[in-house]
């Protein structure tokens, strides 16, 4: 018999830690306020979330790696949030940022078995960037907003593991 076994919508209590990047401010600015629209909405008091900032995109993984070993021994989050944004420029940069920040952010989350939501944008304009940090009237299209619920849903499901 296939049992199917998915998140629900019973977040109350979980604590959510949000690391989000301080470049390309305006565009992770409206990403962190559909994040915390999305957590407000499905139930998490604004005292069970903290936020953290890193200078930049690139140094959202160390600071991953920290709080998740730190969780791994006295457990403070039930899920984090990574917030960034990376815009094509004329050089390789781009390239190399969004690569190793992707695998790393996703190595982290595999290794510590925490739920880790995953909203570094990596666009070739700003206009995509400002499209894809949409807020309310326009928040289906705030990619903060969706991953959040989508960290929410994890957290949800690794729980019931």
């Amino acid at each position: 018999m296939l049992k199917i076994i998915s998140g629900d919508k019973n977040n109350s209590g979980y604590k959510i830690g949000i690391i989000i990047s301080r470049f390309n401010a305006p565009v992770t600015d409206n990403l962190l306020k559909g994040a915390l629209a999305a957590l407000k909405i499905n139930g998490i008091d604004e005292s069970c979330i903290e936020v953290f900032y890193v200078p930049g995109a690139f140094e959202i993984p160390a600071l991953l790696k920290k709080m998740c070993k730190m969780n791994s021994h006295q457990k403070r989050f039930d899920g984090i949030l990574t917030l960034g944004c990376v815009i094509k420029g004329g050089t390789a940069h781009f390239e190399y940022i969004s690569s190793t920040v992707t695998q790393n952010i996703g190595n982290i989350s595999a290794e510590y078995e925490i739920p880790v939501g995953f909203c570094v944008l990596t666009c070739y304009t700003p206009l995509q960037a400002f499209e894809r940090s949409g807020m309310p009237p326009d928040a289906e299209n705030n990619k903060g907003f969706e991953a959040a619920e989508s960290l929410l849903e994890m957290v949800s499901l690794m729980n019931k593991l």
